[in-house]
């Protein structure tokens, strides 16, 4: 195998059939100690977070696929922390998709002019660019196309398969009673047509959940939405 990235949370290889392996650490993403799914740096080290990640990535993923919907997910190998997917190629350097249905986090940051950190919000999208050094500036439509990042086509296709996702991640965890609050994605072009198809992974690295008023660390998330 050949390694082709470093990233924050996993390691990226390509193996000799054209497939990808992902290796899923330990890290995730926050400030000063404190986890943060919207943050764009390493903030701390959680112990089997990895194992934890991939775990529930594996669980909606296959979830997600059973409904027909393209992902580049083909097989994951728990003990090894691996994951191995279809080769997909990013929208420009790369964007992330953040469906919210509470006004927390930068959201709330941003517009808190307007709204009340928690005020429900019906499944909105916004897409951000991966851009560290200018903290993954928010991007539109327009934007988007006119920089030959991805076509309005595309981006429509986009916003539509994020709320089918986030509707099968939202019931599944409701059944837990469990509530997402955010949650963050991320798709790329796959296979001969270049259809858009979610990649990356699902875990609790990249949602925030709630159970009534408490917050639900990822290590324990992966608990219970994989406890019998």
């Amino acid at each position: 195998m050949e390694k082709i990235y470093t990233g924050k949370t996993k390691d990226v290889y390509r193996q000799e059939d054209g497939t990808y392996l992902l290796k899923f650490k330990d890290d995730v993403t926050g400030t000063d100690g404190v986890f943060d799914p919207g943050a764009n740096t390493v903030g701390l080290s959680i112990e089997g977070a990895g194992k934890a990640g991939l775990r529930l990535t594996q669980f909606f993923f296959e979830k997600i696929n059973e409904a027909g919907i393209p992902t580049h997910y083909l097989a994951a190998n728990i003990e090894q922390n691996t994951m191995t997917v279809k080769p997909a190629r990013p929208f420009g350097q790369g964007v992330e998709v953040i469906l919210r249905y509470k006004a927390v986090g930068s959201f709330h940051r941003r517009y808190g002019k307007y709204c009340n950190s928690g005020d429900p919000l019906d499944g909105y999208v916004e897409v951000t660019l991966k851009d560290d050094d200018r903290n993954d500036p928010l991007i539109t439509d327009e934007a988007l196309e006119m920089l030959g990042i991805m076509t309005k086509e595309e981006y429509k296709t986009l916003g539509q398969l994020t709320r089918k996702i986030g509707e099968i991640v939202k019931d599944e965890m409701a059944k837990k009673d469990l509530e997402l609050y955010d949650i963050k994605f991320e798709f790329g072009r796959v296979g001969e047509d270049n259809h858009v198809a979610l990649i990356d992974e699902i875990s609790g690295g990249n949602m925030r959940a709630y159970r009534g008023e408490q917050y639900i660390e990822p290590l324990d998330l992966e608990k219970m939405m994989l406890e019998a």
